[in-house]
């Protein structure tokens, strides 16, 4: 598809880490790009799950086995049942929103409908299980991306077999089907902000951050990576490597992620310059960003203000000192006239 290059400055207006925690009817770990599992608060940390994440690829008429490895932090059995179900970006900074209906589907990119059933497993106490999610790609499924989530819910045999759903962790699956994809991410917003506000100019050099929002208007889910750098004059005072870690942020299709990134080395007055580079897609296509911005500090902003003032001043009193001179001329004159008279 080539190389796309964005530039924008100043005047633009506006998926960072997610966790989504189900309290209540379900718990869903890590969020889109989940980097710890966490257990419920309120079962004293029943079950764990690794990974949080899988990133896979499955060619179409293929199909593959992602291992989960779950496991029982109580000192007692327990009987666990895997549930499948597909999400959705639930907002713009990761967090996934799970398709709890048994019987739904994700409108697109459903996951769901490849994924096998799953037996319930019961896991001794203290130990753990490998589960077998086996995902099954119809041949004529479209290249493109495709995410679900397999939650595993401890359940009581005793009682007809009823989940737990409280108690229940997750592990996201975001599956690549290869072939001809659309990568296509637009940026919608770059902008530095100091406390949530925007401005080209901020009296301090604290907690300011770059907020950029990006669209994927493609069929596929994106991993965008680059650099920020950030610049006084012609001297770097400030990079930084974004989304290096693995797993990488990811922005869904048909959905936006914002990120807030921190600028460093900011101090003292002077115009500052934000530049971010960021590659995506198989194609390694480009997104550059600019932005500027000023550190007025408020000395600086009253030396400014006195020095206006004088300044008006002095230009009041030479206008009155000129035209105070060129009455008395007047006057003068005048005065002479008379006497010739």
């Amino acid at each position: 598809m080539g190389n796309k290059r964005v530039l924008l400055t100043r005047g633009v207006k506006r998926f960072g880490r997610g966790a989504l925690a189900f309290l209540a009817s379900v718990m869903v770990f890590g969020g889109i790009v989940p980097s710890t599992v966490f257990a419920a608060d309120t079962t004293a940390n029943t079950l764990k799950v690794t990974p949080v994440r899988s990133d896979i690829e499955i060619p179409a008429g293929q199909k593959k086995t992602v291992p989960v490895t779950v496991s029982n932090v109580t000192d007692s059995p327990i009987l666990v049942r895997a549930i499948t179900n597909d999400f959705v970006a639930g907002d713009e900074r990761g967090t996934p929103a799970i398709i709890l209906d048994p019987n739904a589907f994700a409108p697109t990119h459903s996951l769901k409908r490849f994924m096998s059933p799953i037996a319930d497993v019961t896991i001794p106490a203290g130990k753990s299980k490998v589960v077998e999610v086996v995902i099954t790609v119809p041949a004529n499924a479209q290249a493109g991306g495709y995410f679900g989530a397999v939650r595993f819910a401890p359940t009581d045999p005793d009682g007809g077999g009823q989940v737990n759903l409280s108690a229940s962790v997750a592990s996201l699956i975001l599956m690549t089907v290869p072939g001809p994809t659309v990568d296509k991410l637009t940026l919608t917003d770059f902008t530095v902000k100091q406390k949530d506000q925007s401005n080209w100019y901020f009296t301090t050099p604290n907690d300011i951050t770059l907020t950029f929002r990006l669209e994927n208007k493609g069929n596929v889910q994106q991993g965008p990576f680059g650099k920020i750098t950030v610049k006084k004059g012609d001297e770097v005072i400030h990079d930084v490597n974004f989304n290096e870690d693995s797993p990488r942020d990811m922005v869904l299709p048909n959905s936006a992620r914002r990120w807030d990134v921190p600028l460093e080395g900011i101090s003292g007055f002077g115009q500052y310059t934000v530049t971010a580079t960021l590659t995506y897609g198989a194609k390694n296509q480009t997104i550059q960003m600019t932005e500027t911005f000023w550190i007025i500090p408020v000395w600086v902003m009253i030396a400014v203000g006195v020095g206006v003032v004088l300044l008006l001043l002095l230009i009041v009193l030479i206008w009155w000192l000129i035209r105070r001179r060129r009455n008395r001329r007047v006057s003068l004159s005048g005065g002479y006239g008379l006497r010739r008279r």
